[in-house]
């Protein structure tokens, strides 16, 4: 089997432009009108916003690697890095700590210059230990293939298949000096367009024992945001990349097998990915928009703190029923005071009570 970085035209990838011109258009127009949203917001909702979309960028491009973090560790490292005050944080491992460093350094420093440097402080990141499962690995350094060719497989041992054969490691200085000094050029290509082809030229050379994928997925979020000039993330490319993982791996393998260096399947499956990305992240983030528009229709009304605290409560997926006694406990009041919040709440239209009464009279938030 050969791949096109072993012909003699490689890298001159080339695309068709009139082909790629409508999802174009239709994903800088989504891009636009979801930042749009959110700078609408106040301060602290498009903080949360990022919050949320962050955390799920990190969760996903680890799962996609077979990789499951949690969630909470995830939320905190992210809130404990940017400053954002969510209440207790939960302490996390230093493989948390690693894959949030990466990507937050990707998204928030985009401007800065990608360098060799920078790459290995990225990959010491993911593996703070040196190893990968139970193999040690170079870390913080291109691959040696000391154990051999490095090569992407699949399946059990004795039928393995291999998708895809990368270039040999004595060509990785070169190759890598390529693809920085053309990543951080100034050029004519549209800075999405610049991302997806980012994206496939860099998990082609494949320039470490692992990581790669990752690695791939935060310089295309970096190309995202120097896109959008903004360190602020509001989609997660990842998530959606998650749900298509197969089509994703069957994509890179067709384009790393191909010979021309035509990379328009790729392109188009990447705009149409990232479009799909953006409509989930406005479902995601429903919630948040949601209480904008709350707060936003509520803004004259007198609340106190406790209630203000509460409603925001509610809106970010409170765990279990709301009664008397959990907004006492919670809100540290006594039973009398949660429920004469509750009740004038209720009597003002923001809650309702649920089914039943006495002890157990629950309450949630009016539909809006």
């Amino acid at each position: 089997m050969s791949y096109y970085h072993e012909r003699s035209k490689w890298p001159q990838f080339h695309w068709d432009s009139e082909k790629l011109a409508n999802p174009l258009a239709a994903v800088r127009h989504r891009q636009g009108r979801l930042i749009g949203r959110m700078e609408g917001l106040g301060f602290s909702l498009r903080n949360e916003a990022m919050l949320q979309t962050l955390t799920q960028d990190v969760l996903k491009s680890s799962e996609i690697e077979g990789e499951i973090l949690d969630q909470m560790q995830v939320r905190s490292s992210i809130a404990r890095r940017l400053g954002m005050d969510i209440g207790a944080l939960t302490p996390s491992d230093r493989n948390v700590e690693g894959v949030v460093e990466m990507m937050l350094d990707a998204t928030q420093n985009y401007e800065k210059p990608l360098v060799a440097e920078r790459l290995f402080g990225w990959h010491a990141s993911l593996f703070p230990t040196g190893f990968s499962g139970i193999h040690r690995i170079a870390v913080g350094s291109w691959r040696n293939d000391e154990r051999g060719p490095m090569q992407v497989v699949s399946g059990r041992i004795g039928k393995e298949r291999v998708h895809y054969q990368a270039p040999e490691a004595t060509r990785l200085d070169g190759e890598m000096n390529r693809f920085l000094e053309w990543f951080n050029a100034s050029t004519q290509i549209e800075p999405v367009l610049k991302a997806g082809l980012a994206h496939v030229w860099f998990v082609t050379i494949h320039p470490f024992d692992d990581g790669n994928g990752r690695i791939a997925r935060a310089i295309a979020d970096m190309s995202l945001a120097r896109a959008e000039q903004s360190p602020q993330r509001f989609y997660s490319m990842s998530s959606q990349i998650r749900k298509e993982r197969d089509a994703y791996y069957d994509m890179l393998e067709a384009t790393q097998k191909q010979e021309s260096g035509d990379v328009t399947p790729w392109l188009l499956w990447f705009l149409n990915c990232l479009d799909r990305a953006i409509v989930g992240a406005e479902i995601t983030l429903a919630t948040v928009l949601q209480k904008a528009k709350f707060w936003e229709a509520h803004s004259t009304a007198n609340f106190n703190e406790r209630q203000r605290d509460m409603i925001n409560r509610l809106f970010n997926r409170f765990e279990g029923k709301l009664n008397t006694s959990k907004w006492a406990k919670i809100e540290k009041c006594s039973a009398d005071t949660a429920l004469r919040d509750i009740t004038n709440l209720v009597e003002r239209g923001v809650l309702k009570k649920e089914a039943g009464g006495g002890r157990s009279t629950s309450y949630v938030l009016h539909d809006q």
